[in-house]
This record gives C-alpha cells, structure tokens and sequence, in this order.
C-alpha cells in the first residue's frame, strides 16, 4: 500500500499492464485489449465457418421465436398506447386516423448534427481468399458484389473442384466480416453467446460453441492484439464476466483461456464490480444494459451484494427490433425485404439507425433517414425515408411489453450442475452419484432429464430473468439491500454503463421512472444517475484492468499448471472466489 501512494498512475500502468490481457465477452461483442490501453478492441463475437452441407443453415443459432403471438401484439399495442400517454403522442388508433393528413416534421439535425450526413452502406464481404494468380477482372468483381448467379455458379466451382480453382472460400470469417457475408454463400453464423449465457442447444452442441469461442479469442490475440500462440506464457489473463454466466460456465472459459490459449495465470471478476472500478467508486447501483440482456446489481463497499441482482432479458437489439416494427406499423418503411434473423447485415443497419435517430424526449419525434437494403449479394440500394415514433422503442426499457423478447430454449438444465463448484462452499454437502452405466461409461447430457427443462437449477443463486421493466428492476434491487441508509446512497448513486446507455435521453427518463416507482412508504425522495467517467461502452473492461494493475497479492489468480493438473481440487484446501467476495483493497487509491 505504501508503494501504490508513492506510484505515478501512468508508471503503475506501464509497469504491471503491458503484460496483462483484459478480456469483457458479451453476447454480441467482446472488448478486449492489453490494461496498459486506454480503450480495448471491440469486435463482434462471432464467426462464420465455410460449408458444403446442403440444405445449409444460415444462422446455425436462429433458434428464436421470432414470430409474436396474437397475445403479445395486443400486449405491445397496449404498451404503446401508455408510453404514448407518458411521450405526449398520438395513440395507435389515433395515428391511423391522421395518416392522410401531413405531419409535423422535426429538424433532422435538431438535436444530433450527424444525424444530417448520409450513413455509408455496408459491402459484402469477400469471401474468397487472396490468389494473386487470380485475373484482375475477377478481383473487380468480388470487389463490387456479385450476383446471385454468379455466386451460385462460383459455389458450385468450389465445391466440386476445391482443389484446383483459382477461387477458393475462406474456411473461417470472424466479427463483423463474418456479419456482413451474403446468405447466398456457403457459410454458417455462429454466435457463442446468447443472451447472456453459452449459446448451447439441440443445434449447437457445447463442444462447438466451446471451440468457436476459442477460434474467436485466438484470432483477435494473433491478428489484432499480435500476441503469437508462443508469447502467451509471459502474460496473464483477466476475465470480467457477466453477472448471467453460471460456474460451469465461467470454468470453461477458465479452461479456455488457460489450457487453449495458453497464459501463465487468469482470474474472474463481475462485471457490476469492475464497472463500479471503472468509474472509481466504492458504492453503486450499477445497470449494465448490453445488446441483449440488461442486469442490476448494487456494490457495497467495493463488494457485489448477490442478492440484489436482477436480470432482464433484452437489451439494445431488441430496441432495434422494436425500431423496424414502429416503423412498420406507420407504413413509413420502404417495401424491402428486412430480416434481421436470416440477414446478419440488416441488423447492423438497424443498430446504427437505432443508435443515430432514437431518444427519449416528449412529443412527436420524427426524421428522414438512409434505409438501404441488401438484396443476395447485390450492392446495396438508398432508400431515403421518414423514421416515425423516434421515441417509443427506447422507452420499451420501462414497458417490455412493446419489445416482445424472442424467447428460446435455454440449454439442458443438466448441464449446468456443477459438481465442483467455484461459487459457493460445496466442500461438506452431498451430491447426487452419477448413474451407473456399463463400460465405465458416462450417461449422455440429458438421460433422464426434459431436453428443454427450465433452469437455473440452484435456487441460492439469482439468476432467474426478472419480467419487469427497468425501473421496476433497479428499485427492487436497491430495496433489497434492507437498510435505509445504503438504500438512499444507492438511490443516489446509480451508474448506467453499456452500450444502451448512450441513448439520448435515458439518464432524466431513468430518474422520473425509478422516482414514480418507489413505494411511497419507503423515506426516499431523491434519485440520481451518477455522469459516468469513461465511455460507458467500456467501463467495465476498463475497471477489470484496475482491478488487475492494483490486486498486488495476486492470491486469487489461477495458474496454468494448477488448472491443467488439478483444476478447483476440493482436498486441497484452496478454493477459487468469485468477486462476489473481493474486498477492494486499493480503493483508497482510485478515488484519491
């Protein structure tokens, strides 16, 4: 301690984190970067794998109910109508009623100046690999985009004489690349991640997904970080997990990192505590709203209190599926065919759109905006149009009803009994024997088990999804603490960080939602949303490299050898902790 008062943060930063990698996955991208850095890499977190299968999958994970029920659309026509009592707008019947008559138009660049210039489409990706024996005027033509017969034909080149053609499809495509290929070639998308958890199904076995996480990581700590398979063995590993992931979850990224991608040492942190790191504070309420999942949890004290999490399952694409459904539902969007299921790209499209022209603010909130659309492999075409109703699909983080979440199977219940686990004692209790099978062989995943069961099986530990808004969801949490002096703190000390938090308007919306919410027996009359410090994109990858850089004693870090050979061994007499049980000894030192 004395060494960290006398230190210059910059030298701490350069001494202790050129050689310790900072790694923040997500469901929809993962920051990661060395803690030395100022900002970290964010790169989509999937991958497209070549494939000769037919019929071929798309999406290898598509298995969401994208298709809403008569139930829900009334539910979400119910929700508008409120938020459009609340935004000061016309309600749904009403705005059929003045469609004929023109509307009242907003400056498009009134509140955000770049939301005048015209966005640049995306290309297609291209998906062979680099021959320079190749004529130049087949180069021109990938370059552009090609049709979809001459992909086609260029399919059934590759497939039947793979060995010889001058065109040969690249056998992996990563990130955004992977994102923005043409369903017209032979490729699957695979995410790994799904809604806050390993995207394990009928479909996607763990093994695979297991893999394509590692073939994620190694690509971007070979090409993008230019940390060699061979150099890893002089850094350590820093994993800042979401509050969702389950212990067998977190040990197999555990065994990635150490076993697959071969660093010296690796240790886990929350996200909640590293984003409370992040923005140097030592008690908060923090909200982490992601692209598909929104969490609550409060920090006391530089410790996560497990019993105020909460769980919301949707997030920012969610607001942008809400987005194309406004925009359909006043029949201002153009006659193209958008899906954001099947056409990894137009989901980018929207995103971008969402993140440009979307806040929350009173009255009617309109704009004219770039649509383009990406028909099989054709360059793109502009479609310029006016975007309605601005303001409603952010609000469906307090009503979310309006973003009808697509709902999935969750993997096995089964899997995720952890027989070792890294979260709790488990040293003295009794576990169920694995049946007995012939051979000395292990029953399958799923013997005797619903193949769909619901989960998460532990019911000490708060993982269940919360079907409430976010308001709803951050009181709840800050109640539960139980004394009235840490809640008034927290109600006052509420910290938005992922990439949702951006949006235009959130911050006021959050403190007059949460205010309303709040029982009126309980003696809480002020709430505020703390300004944040750094970008809250990456506030938690930010605080996970403090955490690293300050935590001298290193005594909760795993080694490699010790993970290989042993991995959590119960008669040894060390057990790993998450950083529900961190004390935040340094402190002192970020917020002096």
């Amino acid at each position: 301690m004395d060494y960290l008062k006398t230190v210059v943060p910059s030298q701490l930063l350069s001494e202790r984190g050129s050689n310790l990698v900072v790694i923040n996955p997500g469901s929809a991208n993962i920051r990661i970067g060395l803690a030395s850095q100022d900002t970290p890499l964010n790169f989509a977190h999937c991958i497209a794998r070549h494939t000769t299968q037919v019929p071929r999958r798309n999406v290898q994970d598509q298995l969401l109910n994208s298709q809403v029920s008569t139930a829900q659309y009334m539910e979400r026509e119910k929700a508008y109508d409120t938020i459009a009592s609340f935004l000061k707008i016309p309600f749904l019947d009403e705005e059929v009623a003045n469609n004929s008559y023109p509307r009242k138009m907003g400056r498009v660049d009134g509140y955000n100046p770049q939301n005048s210039r015209k966005e640049p489409a995306f290309d297609w990706t291209d998906v062979y690999e680099k021959d320079p024996s190749s004529s130049s005027s087949l180069e021109s033509s990938e370059n552009k985009g090609t049709t979809s017969e001459a992909l086609g034909q260029l399919e059934d080149e590759n497939t039947k004489e793979l060995g010889s053609s001058n065109h040969k499809y690249k056998k992996v495509i990563f990130g955004e690349e992977a994102q923005k290929i043409s369903p017209m070639a032979p490729y699957t998308l695979r995410r790994p991640i799904r809604r806050g958890h390993l995207n394990i199904s009928q479909h996607y076995p763990m093994q695979q997904v297991l893999e394509d996480i590692h073939a994620i990581w190694d690509f971007i700590l070979t090409e993008k970080l230019h940390i060699p398979l061979r150099e890893r063995n002089m850094y350590a590993a820093m994993l800042v997990v979401p509050e969702t992931f389950d212990s067998r979850e977190i040990k197999e990224l555990l065994s990635i990192v150490l076993r697959d991608l071969r660093f010296s040492s690796a240790v886990v942190h929350q996200e909640g505590l590293a984003a409370a790191f992040g923005n140097g504070l030592s008690t908060a309420c923090v909200v982490k709203m992601g692209a598909q999942v929104t969490s609550v949890i409060c920090i006391e004290d530089g410790v996560a209190l497990p019993t105020t999490e909460k769980t919301l399952p949707f997030g920012g694409e969610d607001i942008s599926r809400c987005f194309l459904w406004t925009q359909r539902h006043h029949q201002t969007w153009p006659q193209i065919r958008t899906d954001m299921f099947a056409k990894p790209i137009d989901l980018l499209m929207l995103n971008r759109l969402k993140e440009s022209y979307c806040e929350i603010k009173e009255g009617e909130l309109d704009a004219v905006g770039i649509v383009h659309s990406y028909e099989d492999g054709l360059p793109a075409g502009s479609h310029k149009t006016r975007l309605t109703a601005l303001n409603v699909p952010p609000m469906g983080l307090f009503f979310p009803m309006l973003l009808v979440p697509d709902a999935y199977p969750p993997p096995p219940s089964v899997w995720f009994r952890d027989y070792e686990d890294m979260l709790e004692d488990t040293w003295h209790m009794e576990f169920p024997r694995r049946p007995e099978m012939p051979d000395g062989m292990y029953p399958s995943m799923n013997v005797g088990y619903p193949m769909w069961d619901t989960y998460p099986v532990f019911a000490a530990k708060p993982k269940k999804e919360e079907k409430v808004g976010l308001a709803e969801a951050i009181t709840s949490s800050i109640l539960s603490t139980g004394r009235i002096d840490l809640q008034r703190k927290l109600f006052c000390s509420i910290q938005l960080v992922g990439g949702v938090a951006l949006t235009r308007g959130l911050v006021p919306a959050v403190e007059e939602r949460v205010l309303h919410t709040i029982p009126s027996n309980e003696a809480i009359d002020t709430v505020e949303v703390l300004q944040p410090r750094a970008n809250p994109t990456f506030v938690s990858w930010k605080g996970g490299a403090i955490l690293g850089i300050l935590d001298f004693g290193r005594d909760a870090w795993i080694h490699r050898d010790d993970w290989i050979h042993n991995g959590i061994h119960i008669g040894s007499g060390r057990k790993y902790k998450d950083s529900y049980f961190l004390q935040a000894q340094a402190m002192c030192y970020i917020n002096s």
